[in-house]
């Protein structure tokens, strides 16, 4: 489990490029063991890009939380444990045929890979540990 982070920690990794993003926020899945997506009732949240329909992830929870504003403002925040991440969802995001766009940012940008790609991320930073 992860320590909340700082207004200042916050601050400063909101000004990262998509690629400084990407790799923070892999490292930090992997240190702390878990994935944050954003769900409602019907679900977790989804963006869409011209060519995919994308599952944000996020590395912590106040990052996940930041996205629940106006058409999100009734999601909630979720964790998913790597393990189970790992077993059920990147199985289950692939049979979807959905991608994962990796710690997006205000405009709604960032990674996106396919779930076996983002899996091999994943696996290659805990492999490092």
């Amino acid at each position: 489990m992860s320590n909340a982070l700082t207004a200042e920690q916050i601050a400063t990794i909101n000004q990262y490029d998509q690629e400084q993003r990407f790799k923070y926020c892999i490292k930090e899945i992997v240190a702390n063991q878990q994935v944050w997506i954003l769900k409602d009732e019907h679900g977790c949240v989804m963006l869409n890009t011209e060519d995919d329909d994308c599952v944000p992830v996020w590395p912590n929870r106040e990052f996940a939380e930041a996205w629940a504003t106006g058409e999100w403002s009734t999601c909630e925040a979720e964790a998913i444990s790597y393990n189970k991440w790992r077993s059920r969802w990147t199985t289950g995001l692939e049979q979807d045929d959905l991608s994962v766009v990796v710690f997006p940012n205000d405009n709604e940008e960032g990674v996106v890979l396919f779930p076996d790609e983002f899996d091999f991320e994943l696996e290659k930073q805990h492999s490092r540990r």
